[in-house]
């Protein structure tokens, strides 16, 4: 694939219903009812409200028989009420129910971790090659009859991967792993083929970002090798809620949209369905914004690995680059008093981080902040350099030049132990480069200003790893949004969206965002945070992994995240799943330190790391419960 021009992945189209997904359709956007599927009036209502927020697929869980029938009746009164939109049934654990559902639904999920394989038990199995042989042809033996009731009905499957649900006989072959994941949709996918079978809509999903992005890229490498081209449907599982299951989705589905890939997508949150759609239909309005650019003429470095990207080796300058954590920046802001030219001494959040460096052009705070360390124009630095009333290791401690690039003749003359040099792709290369090469000080703040940013962005670092560069790049991305008309929310995603790929990549060591417009710095300050930590880059607070909850939840989830997240929320570093059933809960949890999973009706089961630790707990209980095991687990560390 072109790394630096997008193109969106061709693939062959599948037939849901009315609903053609792939080929040249738009990406198509959906949800999944969180109601009891047995109830017809609340399921049929809860539809309607997704689809006219612009849903164009509503799916429904199916854990049964009986529920899988009802999937006629909420069929039916759906279109006695005018709606056309396609139902998908949500499949685990049982095979038959997937064979009653395909009559019903115009789309049948089944989770190759739980259709023939039994339920995850994190046992150590072996398998000699025979023995896994025979495995694989227990599935084909009863993957068959499914497929032709499929055929008979027109019925579309979507395979949908879990990486929290892959079955123990994928594990113990390949492992916890990106591999694992493929070869677990490869192998139903082979079947499918063999078939002659090809509605097919595939799915790849993880709460860990890297594991979801990863996997889709090699799986997308997989298909390729085998001449399959099915359409992809993108989400990041257990997202969570609010501004960080919007960040974390974004970061995920983002960077494989930016790359072209994604026919259909989902964003899972913690909160009512309909409120995933807007989301999701920016995503995809975004993305789309990037067709018919103008070309990008970058090569792609011979050390780059798209499908198993490493982090970009870079010299350590200061506390960026090398094995540190990526930087954030933030812009310093006029201040509200009179003083129109003031500037205060710190971009802080209320209780949560503050940058580590803060851009103040050429407006000197009066009292700088002790520890704070600020980026000041070129000749700024200089100006305070020769200032006889300042102590001068105090002025290197503290202040950090920044230079535009046509000021690179002048990035020598001080001894500055950090400088910044402002960049973008088609700056002459054998000028930067000579200037980078000379001075490893150097911190390139890379810019862009075309209209694909990702692909503008990434041809300089390219060309910068060809050329055997190693200065540590921070990516600045500027935006124009005002708080009216949802502005923070869009900005939010449009950040999260362009640095999914760029963090995935391992080429960040920093980020600055900025905006023109009214949104306060210290959310957008937050939101640099955030993105850093949905990338799995930066621990900065405790992280969630939620699901949205759906028929097979059998508590109040929104008030239990919402309980756990109060009690826990100064736990930095933390990750705590907290999981409506069992279906992704403990795989999932693999990935956090502690969890709270729906075990039956008003019953939860408390996890730590991979272990149960107690079960069948009443729901009143279970949040004091969980609390208790966090301290008593941190005090023994």
């Amino acid at each position: 694939m072109d790394l630096f021009n997008f193109e969106r992945r061709k693939s062959s189209v599948a037939h849901a219903g009315t609903l053609n997904i792939g080929g040249d359709n738009p990406v198509r956007v959906q949800s999944m009812t969180t109601t009891n599927t047995n109830d017809t009036a609340a399921s049929v209502a809860q539809a309607e409200r997704i689809i006219d927020a612009g849903g164009e697929l509503v799916r429904l869980t199916t854990q049964g028989r009986r529920e899988a029938e009802n999937m006629k009746n909420i069929k039916d009164a759906l279109v006695a009420d005018g709606y056309r939109q396609p139902i998908c049934a949500d499949v685990h654990f049982n095979a038959n129910v997937a064979d009653v559902a395909a009559m019903f639904a115009d789309k049948v999920r089944i989770n190759p971790g739980n259709y023939v394989d039994p339920a995850r038990t994190f046992k150590k199995l072996e398998y000699t090659d025979e023995e896994y042989a025979q495995e694989l042809k227990k599935i084909e033996d009863r993957l068959t009859p499914f497929i032709k009731i499929c055929k008979e009905h027109h019925t579309c499957v979507r395979i949908g991967v879990n990486h929290g649900s892959l079955s123990d006989r994928i594990r113990n072959r390949y492992g916890d792993t990106p591999e694992g994941i493929v070869e677990s949709c490869m192998e139903f996918l082979r079947i499918f083929r063999k078939q002659h079978f090809d509605d097919v809509v595939i799915s790849i999903k993880a709460s860990n970002t890297v594991v979801m992005v990863e996997s889709v890229r090699l799986l997308v490498a997989r298909m390729d090798k085998e001449d399959m081209h099915y359409p992809l449907h993108l989400g990041v599982t257990e997202a969570g809620e609010g501004e960080d299951g919007r960040i974390k989705s974004a970061v995920g589905i983002g960077a494989l949209l930016a790359d072209g890939i994604g026919d259909t997508i989902r964003v899972s949150l913690s909160e009512e369905p309909e409120e995933e759609i807007p989301v999701a239909r920016h995503l995809v309005w975004y993305a789309r914004r990037k067709q018919g650019h103008m070309l990008i003429p970058g090569r792609e470095a011979k050390s780059f690995n798209w499908v198993h990207p490493t982090r970009r080796s870079t010299v350590a300058v200061g506390n960026i680059g090398g094995d540190n954590v990526p930087v954030v920046i933030a812009s310093a802001v006029k201040a509200a008093d009179s003083d129109a030219g003031s500037r205060p001494n710190v971009v802080k959040l209320a209780g949560g981080p503050k940058a580590d460096y803060i851009y103040v052009g050429d407006k000197i705070p009066e009292s700088p902040v002790k520890g704070q360390k600020y980026i000041v124009d070129f000749n700024v630095y200089d100006q305070l350099l020769a200032d006889a009333d300042r102590d001068s290791a105090e002025v290197a401690a503290t202040f950090f030049p920044i230079y535009p690039a046509p000021s690179m003749p002048f990035v020598g003359r001080n001894n500055a132990p950090l400088k910044f040099l402002t960049l973008q792709f088609g700056t002459p290369s054998e000028e930067y480069l000579a200037c980078l090469k000379a001075h490893p000080e150097v911190v390139v703040v890379c810019m862009t200003h075309h209209q694909n940013r990702l692909g503008d962005q990434r041809a300089l670092v390219h060309e910068m790893m060809e050329a055997g560069v190693t200065n540590p790049v921070v990516f600045a991305e500027m935006y124009n949004h005002n708080s009216a008309d949802n502005g923070a929310a869009k900005f939010q995603l449009e950040a999260a969206a362009d640095m999914g790929a760029l963090m995935i990549d391992g080429l960040t060591d920093g980020l600055w965002l900025m905006n023109d417009g009214d949104i306060p710095d210290d959310f957008i300050t937050d939101t640099a945070f955030a993105i850093l930590q949905a990338g799995r880059l930066r621990m900065v607070k405790t992280e969630y992994i939620s699901c949205p909850g759906c028929g097979r939840t059998l508590y109040d989830l929104r008030s239990t995240i919402a309980r756990i997240k109060e009690a826990t929320k100064d736990m930095k570093g933390l990750k705590i799943g907290i999981m409506g059933c069992i279906v992704n809960g403990p795989g999932e949890m693999a990935d956090a330190d502690y969890g709270y999973v729906g075990a039956g009706p008003g019953k939860v089961s408390l996890y730590h790391k991979k272990e149960c630790v107690e079960h069948g707990i009443p729901e009143a209980e279970a949040v004091d419960h969980l609390l208790r095991l966090i301290r008593d687990t941190q005090a023994k560390q």
